[in-house]
C-alpha cells in the first residue's frame, strides 16, 4: 500500500507558484499578483526542479512556456489545486452565510420540547444548513465527539464551556396514571415510594440508574426505589406510566402533553421546587460559525 502523503510540506508551496506561473506565461505578472519579486518566483521555481531533476518552465527574455514535463505536472496537479481552491472558498462562504451540517448532543425531554416543534421553521429560515442530532442523556465531550454544541441542564455544563440559558426554570414531577393511583393510593410523602411500583430510569453512560431526588426545608437528598421496569428509554417509560404500570420521576417538560390531558397526574410537588434550567452550550466565542450563531439566536427567541 502507498503511503498517505509523499510530498514534502516544503513543496506545496513551490508547486503553487509554478502553476501561476505557467497560468500566466510570466514571472512578472504571477510576482505583481503574489506582492513578491520575479526573482524569487523564479528561485522557487528553479529549487523545484532541481529536487525534482526535471525542467518544467522554458525562459528567455520574452516569454515563460512550459517543457513537455511542466505540461504533464501541471494537467496532473491542476484538477487537485483547483479543488483546494473550492475548498477553501466554501470555507469563506460560510464564515459570511450559514451553512454545513450543525452537530448537536440533547437529550430526549428536550428533543420534544425545544427542537422538534420549531425544526421545521428553522429549516425554512436557513435552507442550507443540515442536522446531525445525537439524542444522548449523558454529557458528551463536544471537542473528542467533533459536536458544534449540546443542550443540557446547568449542573451538567462543563465551566470551560460557553452557556446560553433555555426555557428558564425547570422542575420534575413524579406522575401516575389515574387507574394506578386508584390502585395504588396516593404517595404523600417521598418515603411512601418504598410501597410503590417506581419506573427507573438509567443513565446511557456508564449504566448508573437515576436516584430519585427530592427536596425538603431547601436541602436536595435521594432515594433509591424499586419497581418493574428499568430503561433508557424516556418514551418507554411515559408510556409505561401511561398505562399504569408505575410512578415515574422525569422532567415537567417530558410529560406537558400527558399532563394537559389527564393521562398522567402529578404527587409529591411540594417536595420538588423549581432549578436551574437548559443551557445552549458551546467550546468558544471565538470565530463563531455563522450556522451555530443563527441556531442559537433562533432557540434563545423561540423557547429562550
Amino acid at each position: 500500500m502507498k503511503p498517505a502523503f509523499t510530498i514534502q510540506p516544503d513543496q506545496l508551496p513551490a508547486l503553487l507558484v509554478f502553476a501561476r506561473v505557467a497560468r500566466h506565461a510570466s514571472f512578472t505578472r504571477t510576482a505583481r499578483e503574489l506582492g513578491v519579486s520575479p526573482s524569487a518566483l523564479s528561485q522557487t521555481v528553479r529549487a523545484l526542479e532541481t529536487r525534482l531533476g526535471v525542467r518544467l518552465l522554458n525562459r528567455t527574455t520574452r516569454r515563460v512556456g512550459l517543457t513537455e514535463a511542466g505540461d504533464v505536472l501541471l494537467a496532473r496537479i491542476g484538477p487537485a489545486l483547483a479543488d483546494i481552491d473550492g475548498a477553501l472558498d466554501d470555507l469563506r462562504q460560510q464564515r459570511t452565510r450559514p451553512a454545513g451540517t450543525l452537530r448537536v448532543t440533547m437529550p430526549r425531554g428536550v428533543v420534544s420540547a425545544f427542537f422538534e416543534p420549531h425544526l421545521a421553521d428553522f429549516l425554512a429560515a436557513y435552507p442550507d444548513i443540515r442536522f446531525d442530532v445525537h439524542v444522548d442523556n449523558s454529557l458528551n465531550d463536544l471537542i473528542g465527539e467533533s459536536l458544534d454544541c449540546g443542550i443540557r441542564l446547568g449542573e451538567k455544563v462543563q465551566r470551560d464551556m460557553i452557556a446560553l440559558p433555555l426555557g428558564g426554570k425547570q422542575r420534575s414531577v413524579v406522575v401516575g396514571a389515574p387507574a394506578y393511583f386508584a390502585r395504588r393510593g396516593r404517595p404523600v410523602h417521598p418515603r411512601d415510594l418504598q410501597t410503590h411500583d417506581c419506573l427507573r430510569s438509567r443513565f446511557s453512560t456508564g449504566g448508573t440508574i437515576y436516584r430519585w431526588e427530592f427536596c425538603e426545608r431547601g436541602r436536595w437528598y435521594e432515594i433509591n426505589v424499586e419497581g418493574p421496569l428499568i430503561s433508557n428509554d424516556t418514551g418507554l417509560l411515559t408510556r409505561a406510566a401511561r398505562d399504569g404500570v408505575g410512578l415515574m420521576h422525569t422532567m415537567e417538560l417530558v410529560v406537558r402533553a400527558e399532563l394537559a390531558s389527564g393521562a398522567l397526574e402529578r404527587v409529591l410537588d411540594e417536595h420538588l421546587p423549581p432549578y436551574d434550567g437548559f443551557y445552549l452550550y458551546y467550546p468558544s466565542r471565538a470565530q463563531l460559525a455563522p450556522k451555530l450563531r443563527v441556531f442559537a439566536d433562533f432557540l434563545r427567541e423561540r423557547v429562550g
